[in-house]
């Protein structure tokens, strides 16, 4: 029995750690070629959107490649054009994994504007 269970654990084991080295699954929305390469973007995110804000809020230039707002309209789920509504959407699910804090969105929007401004153009 103890063999059994040993020779269980040693199957089960590399079985969930391959799945968390994968990371976790998200809705990248409508996905597609980001700005920059993928692992570039994981990495450098934080970065890339602080000097973005300074650069808009201080020396109000507006580069709409780096903004928040590209982000979101790449990104939002198209199932509830947000990047932060469901467990795996993509702001969301990424944080959560990395157990670190979305502070964006308690000033900017999740949603994806061109849905909100079709929605309310009426």
């Amino acid at each position: 029995m103890k063999l059994f269970a040993s020779l269980l654990l040693c199957l089960c084991i590399p079985a969930a750690l391959a799945a968390e080295a994968a990371g976790p699954k998200l809705d990248i929305g409508k996905g597609g070629q980001c700005v920059e390469d993928t692992q570039w973007m994981r990495k450098n995110h934080p970065h890339v959107l602080n000097h973005q804000r300074d650069e808009t809020v201080r020396k109000g230039v507006r580069d709409t490649k780096h903004s928040l707002k590209g982000c979101i309209e790449c990104h939002a789920s198209t199932q509830d054009n947000s990047v932060t509504a469901r467990k795996d959407s993509f702001c969301v699910g990424c944080h959560s994994y990395e157990a670190v804090k979305i502070d964006c969105f308690e000033c900017h929007s999740d949603k994806r504007q061109s849905a909100w401004l079709q929605r309310n153009a009426k």
